[in-house]
């Protein structure tokens, strides 16, 4: 959707949220679209409503959308709200949320997403450490290797012949970094990567996300099985040391579910940061040749794409361990929360007028896209450093890469859960 749309479309849900409130009447929540079709549109309505507001998932469930920057800022490092479905969800607990639920598959995962307090911090420590910038400033090298290769690939494209960047470069970049760290042979990373492509799919069935979570948690089983009997420099196999150490014992599904969010985390986020940011710059060919002369940085497209192109849109869950006061309403005990960044990143009480426009000269570029407090996440510095070598080395190897087709024509993808592009057809080489 368009800049003028999406405002069009939060005035006109403004002006109905007006007209039911003089009746007396509580407005009802917004419906969540599975496909994603319209991320931004669906943020400026939700906004319209206040910067908390209600809106319904898929299955009808009734949860809590955050869109306000200082309100998500503030439940972001609110220790009143949980992580933890199975302690603090009170409708799961009760048995009122069942396997038909379509997000099932990120209830039945136990991993940093799922965890509260003391078995939140338990396991952060045990993955942190692989992630300080000093440690991710060492994977400089092996980054700009498979960033070379990936381009030396492209190169061979013919002048005037399209690619699907997002399938040759966007995504096959972060999935070998990742797939380097925890020590995955080439030979099985396609199967161990597609249960977190499938788990952001949020137009699939419920028994669809059940099934691809057993099954994704059985192959992860399996690949740890193995890496036990041939243990190596890398991330798996300092977790499975790490199992019996300083009496923080990981247990087998604790560290299946850990290595099943670190590949999703480590792949899906970033290939949407690149993939939105080179659409952005295609997009405003000003902004283009004004960084590619070196009058902004490769920093400042990265921050403005995370604020502006959010690659998270709508993240679940947060539950409401007690009644929480916040952006003018109750947040009930018990209750599910989404923070909404990409709601969250164009906030026109921080950014202004001009939040939903991309502008890469923007003074203030604050955005919430890595989360914030103690649940912020562990894998920023490697993914800035992956954006910044990706973008920086394919506008340097093809200066004169445009769309394929016009922006309007490009797809998104299928979730409502993260903010990307099906697929990014470009030209590496115009005639």
């Amino acid at each position: 959707m368009s800049t003028d749309s999406a405002a069009s479309a939060a005035r006109a849900e403004s002006a109905a949220v007006d007209r039911t409130a003089r009746r007396g009447a509580r407005p009802d929540p917004v419906v969540i679209d599975p496909t994603g079709a319209d991320i931004h549109g669906e943020a400026a309505r939700i906004r319209a409503r206040g910067p908390v507001a209600r809106i319904e998932l898929p299955g009808g469930v009734t949860a809590w959308s955050i869109t306000g920057y200082d309100e998500a800022r503030q439940a972001l490092s609110d220790s009143r709200f949980s992580k933890d479905p199975r302690k603090h969800w009170t409708a799961f607990v009760r048995g009122e949320i069942g396997m038909d639920f379509p997000l099932i598959g990120w209830i039945l995962m136990e991993n940093l997403t799922t965890m509260h307090g003391a078995d939140h911090s338990r396991l952060r420590r045990l993955t942190a450490g692989a992630f300080t910038p000093r440690r991710v400033e060492k994977m400089r090298e092996s980054i700009e290797k498979v960033t070379a290769e990936l381009l030396d690939d492209i190169d061979t494209t013919p002048p005037g012949q399209a690619i699907d960047l997002k399938a040759r470069f966007a995504h096959p970049l972060p999935s070998a970094v990742i797939c380097d760290l925890f020590g995955i042979p080439v030979e099985r990373r396609a199967e161990m990567l597609h249960g977190g492509e499938v788990n952001v799919n949020t137009t699939i069935t419920p028994e669809e996300s059940a099934a691809n979570v057993e099954k994704w948690h059985q192959t992860i089983l399996d690949f740890v099985d193995g890496k036990r009997r041939a243990m190596g420099d890398d991330l798996t196999s300092a977790l499975i040391a790490a199992q019996d150490e300083d009496g923080s014992k990981l247990t087998d599904n604790e560290l299946a579910g850990t290595i099943h969010l670190m590949l999703a985390t480590g792949t899906e986020p970033v290939m949407n940061l690149i993939a939105n940011a080179v659409c952005a710059l295609l997009a405003h060919p000003e902004q283009r040749r004004l960084v590619q002369s070196g009058g902004v940085s490769w920093q400042q497209v990265i921050e403005e794409t995370l604020r502006a192109e959010a690659p998270v849109a709508h993240l679940p869950f947060r539950f409401a361990v007690e009644d929480i006061e916040l952006g003018g309403v109750t947040i009930a005990e018990g209750d599910p929360v989404l923070i909404g960044f990409a709601g969250v990143g164009r906030d026109p009480a921080v950014h202004g007028d001009t939040a939903a426009e991309f502008d890469c000269t923007r003074p203030d570029t604050s955005h919430l896209s890595f989360g914030h407090g103690i649940y912020r996440c562990i894998g920023k510095p490697l993914a800035l450093l992956e954006a910044e070598i990706a973008l920086s080395s394919l506008f340097r190897r093809f200066p004169d890469l445009t769309l394929a087709v016009s922006r309007a024509e490009i797809k998104p993808q299928e979730t409502f859960i993260m903010n990307g592009v099906g697929s990014l057809p470009v030209l590496p080489k115009p005639r």
